[in-house]
């Protein structure tokens, strides 16, 4: 078997811009290119990615047109409002990520409550924090990111 890896996550969402300007918000990504789908919605991108190449959309919006459904329905199939809000069967989609401080103060800048683990085990400091549909999504840092911060906040007290 061949290389497997996560490609790109899709939203279905009744609000794509709320969700849209959440994502590029929070984790810094841009709009992009799109195929001419027959329902709106919104790839977004790494900003320092290759927007030319649609394999690097990384978030994937899907709108929903309460007016007109039916391109939505003939491509992906019908879901209820009701089971778009949350994570359903999935609990939660995860990034692995750097930059913990910047993030951390970027999020608190904007708003945005999270819930910290720190998984010694396997070196790892999480971050969690909910989109505007309920999906829980989960940011994976080096656990000495966390350690290092810390002790930054220590000496800065002491003085």
């Amino acid at each position: 078997m061949g290389e497997l890896v996560i490609n790109h996550l899709a939203i279905r969402s009744p609000d794509a811009e709320k969700t849209r300007d959440f994502f590029m918000k929070t984790l810094d990504l841009t709009p992009g290119p799109r195929p001419n789908f027959p329902f709106p919605g919104y790839w977004l991108y790494k900003s320092d990615s290759d927007h030319s190449n649609y394999l690097n959309a990384v978030v994937h919006i899907v709108g929903i047109d309460p007016n007109d459904k039916e391109g939505l329905i003939g491509y992906l199939g019908d879901r209820e409002l009701p089971e778009l809000h949350g994570t359903g069967a999935i609990d939660h989609i995860a990034f692995y990520a750097t930059g913990l401080e910047e993030m951390l103060k970027h999020l608190a800048k904007i708003d945005v409550p999270v819930r910290e683990r720190l998984v010694p085990a396997i070196g790892l400091h999480q971050v969690f924090l909910d989109d505007p549909n309920g999906i829980v999504i989960e940011l994976n840092y080096p656990a000495h990111e966390r350690t290092d911060l810390d002790v930054k906040n220590q000496q800065v007290a002491k003085v």
